[in-house]
């Protein structure tokens, strides 16, 4: 057998492995009940995890630097954090990104949420509630506080942030030169969901604010087993569906630089350069170039 034949033959049985794991029975099933559920013997032999990183001691890492980013989700390239945004006509194996966070928090999957990206102070589903969700009383409701001092439920309007109404993500790394392997790496810190306030939701009509917030901080490596087992929307290949630790971990997004750890206290970029977006989108591809050349300077003599 010729190296062609074997290279052909190892990719085929690899093409045939990545279809038969990519929906699970849907050639065989009998009832649409049946697609999902796996046999037995799969369910022995399953060893789907995410790949775990590679301790590295701190006097490996030659040189390090943590980096910022905005990711906007009206760039096509960033599309599979986005959708699907209606679930209602959709298999429950394909949910957004922040569906699936959000829905690991009120299940306790994930725990490791915080207020801001350095994950100093621990938030949990209670203290995000005033974020996540906005409340408002109706004016017949009102008048029923004031005449018998309480309000029904139907009075009550609420509004709640989904999936639609996120922005963007912003992203923590930690860009670092491993010395052992000559190579610059990178490693996934945290993420954020950047949105609307949900009170804007209620006022829409009313030309609400168009302010973004930070919902939360997730601290990504604790939450790498919940991104694993779901997936994200493989334009190329429907059959093989990308897991949102393999997508964020291989930095399958765009992202716009807007913070880098430095000696004024990690100030953003635009509290440096006001007003000029043009010369702000400059100094991001600065800071992301100056990143890039520190491995191509290793290797100069």
């Amino acid at each position: 057998m010729t190296i062609k034949n074997v290279v052909l033959t190892g990719a085929i049985a690899l093409f045939a492995t990545a279809t038969s794991v990519a929906q699970i029975n849907i050639l065989n099933a009998e009832t649409p009940d049946d697609i999902g559920k796996k046999t037995a013997a799969q369910i022995e032999y399953d060893n789907d995890e995410p790949l775990p990183y590679g301790y590295v001691d701190e006097r490996d890492v030659l040189w390090s630097k943590a980096t910022w980013e905005f990711v906007d989700l009206d760039e096509r390239v960033n599309f599979p954090l986005y959708y699907p945004i209606d679930t209602n006509n959709i298999g429950s194996d394909r949910r957004s990104l922040y569906d699936v966070l959000v829905t690991a928090m009120k299940n306790g999957e994930i725990t490791e949420v915080y207020s801001d990206s350095y994950f100093t102070e621990k938030r949990s589903l209670g203290d995000l509630d005033a974020s996540l969700v906005y409340r408002d009383t109706t004016d017949y409701g009102i008048d029923q506080f004031n005449a018998d001092g309480f309000v029904d439920d139907e009075y009550i309007r609420e509004f709640t942030l989904d999936a639609a109404d996120i922005e963007g993500w912003k992203m923590r790394g930690l860009w670092y030169i491993d010395k052992r392997q000559g190579e610059l790496k990178y490693r996934l810190l945290g993420l954020c969901p950047v949105a609307g306030e949900a009170r804007s939701k209620a006022f829409d009509d009313e030309g609400g604010s168009d302010d973004t917030v930070d919902l939360f901080w997730v601290f990504f490596p604790a939450a790498r087993e919940t991104l694993h087992q779901s997936k994200a929307f493989n334009r190329k290949n429907t059959s093989q569906p990308i897991s949102y630790d393999h997508l964020l971990n291989s930095r399958r997004f765009s992202g716009l630089v807007y913070k880098e750890d430095n000696v004024q206290g990690d100030r953003e970029v635009n509290e440096y350069i006001v007003d000029n977006s043009l010369m702000q989108l400059l100094e991001s591809d600065r800071i992301r170039e100056q990143v890039r050349n520190i491995e191509i300077d290793l290797w100069n003599y």
